[in-house]
């Protein structure tokens, strides 16, 4: 097996901003789409449902595969999958931009989606092995900035190419302008990242894979779908049947390790409480965040009658707030590390209590909410930097694969089940048309966020004070040479 070891770049921060550029991607276009699903259905000639899966094809093929990407950047090196994955994304960016009925970008969107997952999860594994200390909780907040303002750019990037219609391209622009930026990515990386190990001799558990993938596919399907489809019967099958396949899957995975075999998730590493309770925190701030997202350019286009672009750029006070927290908080003492999470999850649900309160009394001014928005991208951004840096440094850095890929799979199913959840309590109270019934909607959701940001303080608590002995305990080497195969029933060790 490749040995995964620390070893300090050249150029950190060409390193850093090559890194930084997968997680952008990828979060622009989970949200570019959307805003093109109109034209993309006057052009094609496409139905509702197959403009949906032109979205949600990408959003469940990224989920499906990113702990995947995260194991096979562990065997076969992360600098290769890194290569492999923005090639691919490259490759059906364009696909997508030469598509010529709804089937080809519907296929091409999914593929797409898998690219993501490839060069996705590179990203913090190569953060963990190259960063320590501040410099590492530095590159968090980067990190932090990187998915939080593609999301955002996405949005207003989408309805910006459209209306120029470059060279009649149209919606495809959207895809179109992927190329040149993958194209130089590749030349940077090839040029900056720092040489994997050699290859080794441990195999992908492919069985595994599959078994996983089934899992995440019966719940991001019918979460990403399920909205516009009206919560058919099949998505609450689909979704009941998520329960037993993820149980055969951590049974496959214990099985596995107890036999010496190769696992795609190290359940010992996993399981750990600070590990445990830092996704369980770091997914439900992340739901809120994904559900704002859509409830807001809900708020603002249906209900407000607002442009798409004016619901995007409203976000820009959450993103910048989002992206100096990552680097203030890079900057602080030690010793206030376990109460920051917490503290920022506080500021996070007083932001949302804010939004919830001023829109059920009528006080409603764009300046209050760019206010209450600044301050919850504040509150966010601190809890996501630590916390990331948190479950990141309860594990020795031969595990980034492990917690790069879980947790990046964590924060998406979270932020599908934030969207389902509080989407379908937004849609449901905004039943009737009229700006103050939305506003009535919009506040009684953000009272509904701020509880969950509130449960989130407590869980980042737990999290945080749990570290000061069970952080040092790391799991217990394997029987076999591969650092991530361990044996059922070793749990944690000194």
């Amino acid at each position: 097996m490749q040995t995964i070891a620390p070893a300090r770049p050249g150029h950190p921060r060409a390193v850093l901003a090559v890194l930084l550029v997968a997680p952008f991607l990828a979060s622009v276009d989970a949200t570019i789409a959307n805003v093109a699903t109109p034209a993309i259905r006057t052009s094609l000639g496409a139905s509702g449902a197959a403009a949906e899966l032109v979205v949600g094809g990408y959003l469940v093929a990224y989920a499906m595969l990113l702990i995947t990407g995260a194991r096979m950047g562990q065997t076969h090196g992360y600098k290769r999958l890194f290569l492999i994955g923005v090639a691919i994304f490259a490759t059906t960016s364009l696909a997508c931009g030469l598509a010529p009925d709804t089937g080809a970008l519907i296929a091409a969107r999914v593929v797409q989606g898998g690219g993501a997952a490839m060069m996705f999860p590179q990203t913090m594994t190569g953060i963990q092995l190259h960063f320590d200390g501040h410099a590492r909780t530095r590159a968090i907040g980067l990190y932090a900035i990187a998915l939080s303002a593609g999301a955002v750019i996405g949005q207003i990037a989408g309805g910006a190419l459209i209306s120029a219609d470059i060279a009649g391209t149209g919606w495809r622009a959207i895809f179109l302008v992927n190329l040149p930026v993958c194209a130089a990515v590749i030349v940077a990386a090839t040029r900056w990242l720092p040489a994997d190990a050699g290859r080794g001799t441990a195999r992908l558990d492919l069985p595994g894979t599959a078994v996983l993938a089934v899992s995440v596919l019966l719940v991001m399907l019918p979460l990403t779908l399920g909205h516009d489809l009206g919560w058919p019967a099949w998505t609450w099958v689909s979704l009941a049947a998520a329960v037993p396949a993820f149980w055969l899957f951590l049974r496959g995975q214990r099985a596995a390790a107890a036999a010496g075999r190769a696992v795609l998730v190290n359940t010992a590493v996993v399981s750990r409480p600070p590990v445990l309770l830092g996704l369980i925190s770091l997914a439900a701030p992340t739901a809120t965040y994904f559900a704002l997202l859509f409830t807001l350019a809900q708020y603002f286009q249906q209900g407000l009658g607002r442009s798409p672009l004016a619901s995007g750029l409203i976000l820009v006070p959450w993103v910048a707030a989002f992206g100096v927290a990552g680097q203030v908080t890079g900057r602080l003492p030690g010793r206030l590390a376990p109460i920051v999470p917490v503290t920022g999850c506080a500021l996070l649900a007083a932001a949302y209590l804010g939004i919830g309160i001023t829109q059920l009394t009528g006080h409603r001014g764009n300046l209050l909410l760019v206010v209450l928005l600044a301050c919850g991208g504040l509150g966010l951004g601190t809890q996501f930097a630590t916390l990331m840096g948190h479950i990141m440094g309860a594990v020795p850095a031969r595990f980034a694969p492990d917690i790069s890929g879980v947790t990046s799979t964590t924060t998406q199913v979270g932020g599908a089940l934030g969207v389902a959840g509080f989407g379908s309590l937004y849609l449901a109270l905004a039943a009737t048309p009229g700006g103050s019934q939305a506003s009535h909607a919009f506040g009684l959701t953000s009272l509904a966020f701020a509880g969950l940001a509130a449960l989130a303080a407590v869980g980042a608590y737990l999290a945080t004070h749990v570290s000061a002995d069970a952080g040092r305990r790391t799991p217990a080497e394997p029987r076999h040479s591969g650092d991530f195969m361990t044996t059922a029933g070793q749990g944690s060790k000194s």
